[in-house]
């Protein structure tokens, strides 16, 4: 595994992972508990949660990982689980915001207003929620690490992802002013956007799709990332060696940034009926 001379970089610290069971996030747990650090997952399905515990532990050898069901729209539950990560291990030096998702594919005119709100709420009101009762603790504590997971899709144009882009540059901005209101207390706030990452949900993404290809095309370093990938840069923000980055987007990406966001049109418009009704030209059949 990549990154094996930096374990103990986050020895002994306590870090909260949301949307850890699975993808991005289980990625980020695996790293941070090689590198040493205790580390609370939480997501919405308990089996994905204990597996992904169990599988860790296993593999890092000790009790590394433990899990609790949370939704982070929901006020309460983060407040619960913020609290419950502190007394763990008597405090939390970091929390890593990767709970989040997309909604329907479709041009923006042929958006459904819930699901989009439902996506902004669970991007943006979800990441929110983290950082009011993450504060505090950090805070009073003397100081404290914040990474929010973004995404490519927060600053390169994505057509057809509907809030998603939206809601990630909205992270990015809360991640941006955080930075600036917290650095007193010794708080620091980070996003990552990942470019095109393989996990279960992208796993359809075969080489040879012109979907694929066309982030391939648009990625000087070509080809997808590895979770492991996230986790490394996520591991270095929350240790020491960090202290002194704040406010930042960090892109891993393999150069996309440099270029343009992915082609999902040969799904979407014949989907939806062909480029005249992406366009607004004329009505979808129904």
């Amino acid at each position: 595994m990549a990154g094996e001379d930096l374990a103990g970089e986050v020895d002994g610290l306590s870090v909260l992972v949301t949307g850890g069971g699975t993808g991005i996030g289980a990625g980020i747990a695996s790293r941070l508990a090689h590198n040493g650090a205790w580390v609370t997952i939480c997501g919405r399905t308990q089996e994905t949660l204990q597996l992904t515990a169990d599988t860790i532990n296993k593999k890092v050898g000790r009790d590394a990982v433990r899990w609790q069901v949370a939704d982070v729209t929901k006020e309460f539950d983060v407040m619960n689980l913020i609290a419950e990560s502190i007394s763990w291990r008597d405090g939390l030096a970091g929390l890593v915001a990767n709970a989040g998702g997309g909604g329907a594919l479709a041009p923006i005119h042929l958006q459904d207003v819930e699901e989009y709100q439902r996506v902004l709420t669970l991007n943006v009101v979800g990441t929110l929620l983290l950082v009011k009762h993450s504060v505090p603790a950090f805070a009073r504590a003397g100081g404290g690490s914040f990474v929010a997971i973004s995404s490519l899709a927060g600053h390169i144009t994505h057509p057809y992802f509907g809030a998603y882009p939206v809601s990630k540059a909205a992270v990015e901005e809360l991640v941006r002013n955080a930075a600036d209101e917290y650095g007193e207390a010794n708080i620091r706030f980070n996003a990552i956007r990942p470019g095109l990452t393989m996990t279960e949900t992208m796993s359809f993404l075969t080489e040879d799709s012109p979907i694929y290809q066309s982030y391939h095309q648009n990625t000087p370093l070509g080809g997808p990332s590895d979770v492991d990938d996230i986790g490394q840069i996520v591991s270095f923000l929350i240790s020491p060696r960090a202290n002194r980055i704040t406010g930042q987007l960090i892109n891993v990406d393999g150069g996309q940034s440099l270029r343009r966001g992915p082609a999902w049109s040969t799904m979407i418009e014949p989907a939806i009926g062909g480029r005249a009704v992406a366009l607004g030209q004329v009505d979808p059949v129904t």
